[in-house]
This record gives structure tokens, sequence and C-alpha cells, in this order.
């Protein structure tokens, strides 16, 4: 990829700004934390997945020696949640625990051996309750209500919406085509356990009593921030929350838990500060992982492949409690219409508490299951039709610059360009010809499938619905030359803060190494909503670029007076201010900071973005869905079979990916190539497994993931058509470029050896099923079972007129 000569630093391959750190073992993390006179906390979960708490029994535990504070739910009474409309939660048990791992006691001693010894010494008497383990056992028990609130049995969320003359749209149809997919739940297994130091500082004379830190690795410290002080009953003013280095997250830390609720309190009732560190087994507990879902997908379908009409069901199994659900939930189906036109389109989608963990976000959030479904569905209907799986696609490609049919607005679209991509690097139609004279004397057989989607580049609509921006940056000059950036966003990884500091620098005409960066900590930089939904390059982005050209504009206004140049004439490039039409004329950047303090005094300036009004429909859930931008993706997948064993290799990933703008193409590429790899570990060999309501593999030694020995070869294609109103035309790359792999992957196998596999993982016992009962063997083959869907749906249907989108057409 050539740099782009319209800019200096934007589109070189900078390294991270906190590479050197991370590499050295500089960099801190939470559990790296070590404050004077620190305590030790750890919880007490339940090993069972669903009971009644008659009573808990911790005097043994602090008669120990060592034993500092305990808590129970009484001490916390207050229920939080991430969602405002799931405020579901107890720090704390209270009267029930719902799944195996639920918190029921936190204990703070003086060491961690102290800390085992007065767990085992807490004695709580259970009365055990019948367990709910899947969606089908929700749905066919609501006397067992594992929420008493719930309105009709397990159903934490039904919805129901109509865009379009459905009717119509079908009989429109020459074919209708039926299925029903699975796609099972799988952790985010980050590096980095979840951990968090709180120290509680006391303040003579206020009201109040002191003031609260919370370290902790965290993707939403605003959030965190919010439901700490609501459970504790402290005044935002007086919390402070800090996310050091975070060791990835992938959607697992972007709820508030209750590890850093129950450390806050042991630190104020301890006056001490307080570590706790989840261990793997925790991690595997506390979940908010990747929700299983089944999907239903009835699709109407002219001869020549043009989509007519479809109808979509999700059933999502959510755990135990709410977490994104209600959000993840609406996902599921709203975005269906983004990469492919669908003239009407009905969306039924239900989410059910069970007795497992928590299920929440994860890369590629709600959109993950459906596009799964989805692209293995068309595969199917492509075939049936005679038609390249590739021209049907294209046949169907939403439109740049378009409405979908919920209304949503959708901006820059290179889809076409990403499977054209995709399509010549992997030789698609030479290698389609020359399957028919495919070796036979071995017992291996090759397939290619392609697959495609799209993703959000930031929610249009915080959590806490309001007014106010969703991302701020504010930037200081010091008049040394330092360059100081404040935001809040998150680095989990994915190099969020790399990207502002590109963008200032960008803007300022200075190098990426003379910034500063402060980020994450909720007293000394402003709001950012937090890393989730893909939001942080275009949210936070732009609202550096508002902050930097407040800045620059008051450097070219003393500049200008100086040199006798008009200020449009101006450039700020390679550490100068220079004339454009005489590069001789110029000042240097830091003797421009002098001059411009001098004139304006302290030189700080605030930049914010909040998202277009006028992106989605105006009917009641529009709200989930819509986006500034969407990104695009497009995969194929070569795969070898062996038909003797089931043993499935992917040998190879082609992935394009329409990034807007590739503002550091290193860092976007790694991202891309990251995504890839965790769909292809999604569609292999990751899943939950529960026996007896526990978590049979809830460690790195049994639960499977890919590593690089297994990761296939990966081909990225960056697809560079910016967006106009994306930072520098930059779009998403952290959670889109997933979506397409697990379909890609599912469709090859069918490309290889003719089999279909409708569920994940897709694990060689499958194949070999499916490959015994195609060849006639008497074995049952792979199916997803049907859900027995309730009649009648337990929610208002929400009929919406595309004509009616807010603002008009496009």
């Amino acid at each position: 990829m050539t740099h782009d000569s319209a800019y200096t630093v934007i589109g070189r391959p900078f390294p991270k700004v906190d590479a050197y750190a991370k590499v050295t073992g500089r960099a801190l993390y939470a559990d790296d934390i070590s404050l004077p006179r620190m305590l030790y906390a750890r919880l007490l979960r339940s090993p069972h997945p669903h009971a009644r708490i008659r009573s808990v029994d911790v005097q043994r535990a602090l008669e120990l020696p060592g034993v500092v504070a305990i808590l129970t739910g009484e001490d916390l009474p207050r229920k939080y949640g991430i969602l405002p409309s799931s405020q579901d939660e107890y720090a704390l048990a209270v009267e029930r625990v719902r799944y195996v791992g639920d918190p029921v006691a936190a204990v703070a001693a003086l060491d961690e051996e102290t800390l085992d010894e007065a767990l085992k010494r807490i004695q709580v008497d259970y009365e055990i309750l019948p367990a709910l383990m899947s969606i089908d056992e929700a749905l066919a028990h609501p006397e067992i209500k594992i929420h008493e609130e719930t309105r009709v049995g397990n159903i934490h969320k039904a919805v129901s919406y109509e865009f379009g003359d459905l009717e119509a749209g079908f009989a429109a149809a020459d074919e209708v085509f039926e299925d029903w997919f699975f796609y099972e739940g799988n952790n985010h297994a980050p590096i980095e356990e979840h951990a968090c130091v709180a120290n509680w500082e006391p303040i003579p004379h206020d009201p109040i009593g002191g003031k609260l830190t919370l370290w902790s690795s965290t993707q939403t410290p605003h959030y965190v921030h919010r439901e700490v002080s609501k459970v504790l009953d402290l005044p935002q003013s007086h919390i402070r929350v800090i996310a050091p280095h975070v060791g990835a997250g992938f959607g697992g830390k972007s709820d508030p838990f209750s590890h850093e609720i129950c450390t806050a309190e042991l630190a104020r009732r301890t006056g001490r500060p307080v570590k706790l560190t989840c261990t793997r087994e925790e991690v595997f507990l506390i979940h908010r992982g990747r929700h299983p879902v089944k999907m239903w997908i009835k699709t109407g379908v002219k001869r020549d492949g043009t989509l007519t009409a479809m109808h979509f069901r999700s059933f999502l199994d959510g755990g135990a409690y709410g977490s994104y659900g209600i959000a993840t939930t609406y996902y599921t189906g709203a975005l269906q219409t983004v990469t492919y036109a669908l003239p009407c389109y009905k969306f039924e989608g239900m989410r059910l508490f069970t007795n497992k963990p928590p299920c929440g976000p994860k890369r590629g959030h709600g959109t993950t299951q459906p596009r799964f479904a989805v692209e293995v569905h068309l595969d199917k209907v492509a075939y049936a039709l005679g038609i390249d799986p590739i021209t049907l696609r294209k046949r169907n490609l939403i439109a740049p610059y378009t409405r979908t049919v919920n209304g949503l607005r959708v901006t820059s679209c290179a889809l076409d360009v990403c499977l054209d991509r995709v399509v010549e690097r992997s030789n698609w139609h030479a290698f389609q010809q020359s399957k028919q004279a495919q070796e036979t004397s071995t017992t291996l057989r090759r397939g290619q499938g392609v697959a495609a989607s799209a993703y959000i580049c930031g929610a249009g609509k915080p959590i806490y619905w309001n007014d106010m921006p969703h991302s701020a940056v504010q930037i200081r000059l010091d008049r040394g030359g330092g360059v100081t950036v404040y935001c809040g966003a998150t680095d989990i990884g994915q190099g969020s803060t790399s990207v502002l500091a590109l963008i200032v620098a960008e803007e300022l005409g200075i190098e990426p190494g003379r910034i500063h960066m402060e980020t994450a900590d909720t007293t000394l930089t402003p709001v950012d909503l937090g890393s989730y939904s893909s939001r942080v390059t275009f949210m936070a982005g732009n609202a550096a670029i508002v902050a930097a050209r407040a800045l620059k504009e008051q450097l070219m206004t003393v500049v200008a007076e100086r040199l006798g140049v008009p200020m449009e004439r101006l450039v700020a490039a390679g550490e100068m201010i220079y004339d454009e039409h005489d590069p001789g004329r110029a000042m240097s950047f830091l003797k421009a900071i002098q001059m411009a303090e001098a004139r304006f005094g302290a030189l700080v300036a605030a930049g914010s973005y909040t998202p277009p009004e006028d992106i989605h429909g105006d009917y009641k859930g529009a709200g989930v869905g819509p986006s500034p931008a969407y990104s695009y993706s497009a995969c194929v997948a070569q795969v070898a079979v062996d038909v003797e064993t089931g043993e499935l290799t992917v040998e190879k990933l082609w992935l394009a990916h329409d990034v807007g703008k590739a503002l550091n193409p290193v860092l976007v590429a790694g991202q891309v190539e990251g995504g890839a790899y965790m769909g292809y570990g999604e569609a292999v060999m990751e899943q939950q497994v529960f026996r007896k309501g526990r978590h049979k593999i809830p460690s790195l030694l049994d639960y499977k993931l890919a590593t690089t020995l297994d990761t296939p070869e990966i081909e990225t294609i960056l697809i560079e058509h910016p967006d106009a109103e994306g930072p520098f035309g930059g779009k998403e790359a952290g959670q889109g470029p997933l979506n397409p792999v697990i379909p890609a992957i599912a469709n090859a196998i069918y490309n290889a050896v003719g089999v279909r596999l409708d569920e994940t993982p897709m694990t060689a016992d499958k194949l070999l099923r499916a490959l015994k009962a195609a060849a006639g063997a008497r074995v049952i083959p792979p199916t997803v079972a049907s859900v027995a869907v309730p009649d009648p749906w337990p929610t208002r249907l929400v009929r919406w007129a595309p004509d009616s989108v807010k603002g008009g057409k496009q």
C-alpha cells in the first residue's frame, strides 16, 4: 500500500505509542499495581446453578487472624446493570443464586493464603432449585422463573418488527427457502484476567468522608464509574475510575462487575487499599461472552437470485442476567438489512434467561451469529438455483448512500470491491472449474466458500439516552512544545491511543512522538462512552480533529500576522508552519506555540462528537442498529476435508475489508487478521460446554483456542474508499472482519464434500457424521432442532413503512 501524499502522518505504518512499554514489561496492568498497606480480596461463588440462599454465616471466617472484612448481599442491597432497562444484578447475591459462579460473599485479608482459608470457613445454606440450561428448557418451563420480575416465563426480551409488505414480498418470489441454524456460545479468553485495585482516601470535614479511586481492567470506565456510584451511594464527584493498560477485552470487560463494586466497598470499610484479581476459572464463570443463538430464516427469491422478502427469528440463551442482552437481541435482527437490499423484512427476536453465566457482547456483538446463519442460508439458495454464490451476493448488495428498509442510513459502501478482490486473489472461478477434475486418489477434498458482512462504526445512541456528546477530547499545548491529549477512551490492545495520537499529529503537523496521551481516567479525561461497538476511531477520532483544529487556528493566527501571509495559505507539517506558496517563509511549531500563548493565554481546546440524528427510523426500537457509518468485509476460505476422518484443515483465508481510509495500515491489518484468527477459532473449535449445571472446561488447558500452529494463512486486503464523515475518511476495523470468516469456512466445507454443517463449532466428529449419513450409513446427521415457537409471539408487532424514515431518503 502506498502512502497518500496528501498526508504527512496518516497512512504511515507507525508503531503503537505504547509498544515499547508493553514489550519491555514497563506497562502497568491492574494486577501490577501495589499500594502500601494493601489488602487482598476474593469472592465466594455459588457452586450451584440455581438455589435459594437460606443463610450465610461468616463468623468463623471473621475469627481467622488476618481477615479484615467480609461483605454479604445485605451490605450491597442496590441492583445495577450496564443497561438502564436491565438493572437485575446484585454485587453479592441476595436471596438467590442463578449460576455457578454467582458471587455470595467478599473477603479482604492480609494475604492470599488467609483468603483461601477464610472462604472455606464461610457457611452457606442453600435450597437447591431446578436449573434451566438451554433455550428449549427455558421456554418449556415458564413455571420455574429465574427472575420473578419477568412478565412471561423466562423471556427477558421479545421483539417483533415488520418492514414493508412481507406477504407481498413472498408472493412475488419464485422460490421460498427455510433453514434452522445454531451458533454455540464462546468466551473472549483475554490474556489478562479481570483485576482491580481500590483505594479510599479520607477527607477531613467532607460530608462524604473521603474519595474513592478504582483502577480496573475495564473497557468502560465511564459506566463503571456510574454503577459504583449507584451501588455504593457515593456522589460521582467522589469517585475516580482509571483503566490502566488492559490486556485485551474483546467485549468481555464492557460490563461493570461485582468484583469492582465489592473491592471498592471493602476499601471504604477498611480504609486500606484492596486488590482483587480473578482466576482464569473465574473469567470463564463471569463470562459475558457470545450468546448461544438458534435462528430460523425464511427467504423469498426470484429465479435470478434477487431477494424479495426475508423473515428472520433469533432465540438467544442469555444466561442468568441482562448484561447488554436487550441490545444484543435487537442487533441479531436489525443489521441484516445493511449488507443486502431487502424490499421487505420481518424480524422476531427473543432472549431467554438460563442458569448459566450471563452472556454479553463479544467481538462482532450480536451480528456474528446471524451473519453465519444468513450467509450459509444464501449459499444454499445459490446452489439450489444453480447460481454462483458470488453472483447471487453481488446481485443483492446494498447501494452506497441509501436507506435500508428499516430506516438505517448507509453512507460509503465498497462491498462490491471487497468481493471482487477476494474472488481475484483466491482465483475463485478457476478453482471452481478445477474442482471438476479434483484428484480422488487421496482422502482429501478441497473447497472454497465465500461470505460477506457489515458492521457498525459506533452505536448511534448511547446506553443512557441523552443529548450529550458520545466522545470528547481535550488537547493542551505547553510553551516547551509539548502536546498532551486527554481522552476517556480505553486502549484494550486495538491501538486506539495510537490512532488518536496520529490524528492530532496530522492536524498539528508534528511527529506522533511529541504527543503525550492521558486516557481512560474519569477525573483527568473528558467522558468517552467506552471501547465497544468499534466506536473509538470514528467518534473519538472526530472529536480529536475538532480540538486540534481549534488550537491550530490560534497558531495560524499569530503565524499569519508575523509572516504577513494569509491564513488560508499556511500549512502545518514537519514541525513547521509555512507558506505553501513560499515554503521558506516559515515558523517552527515551538515558536508558534510561544507566540500563541503570549496572545491567547493557556492553549487548551476541547472537541466532541455526537452522531447525526437522521441515521435511523422513527419507530420504537430504532435506536439499536443505527451508526454514523458501516464497514464492509468479504472473505473467501479454502479448506481441505479428510473424508475418512472428518478432519478439517482451513488452508487459507482471503479477507478484504472496506476500512474507509487506513489511518495506520499496519494497525488496521493487525485488527483484520486478529478478527480472522478469532473467527477461525469460533468456527472450528471454541465452545462453552456445560454438564450438570457446571462449566465443563473453565481453563485455557481445556477450552480449545487456536494457536499460531493452527491458524491458517491470512491474506489481508485493505479497501480504501474514504467515508466523508469519518476522521480522514476512516471507518472501523476491529470487529467487522471477524463476521464473514465463520460462514465462509462453512460454505467451503460444502463446496469440498457436499455436506452442510448448520451449527458451530464445525468439528471433525460432526463432519464425519454428516459424511457418513450422506453416504447412506445408519447414523444421525448433525442437525439443528427447531424451537417450539410461542404462539402468539409474546410482544406486539411493530409495523413500519420505509417511506416514513426520519429526514427522508438520503
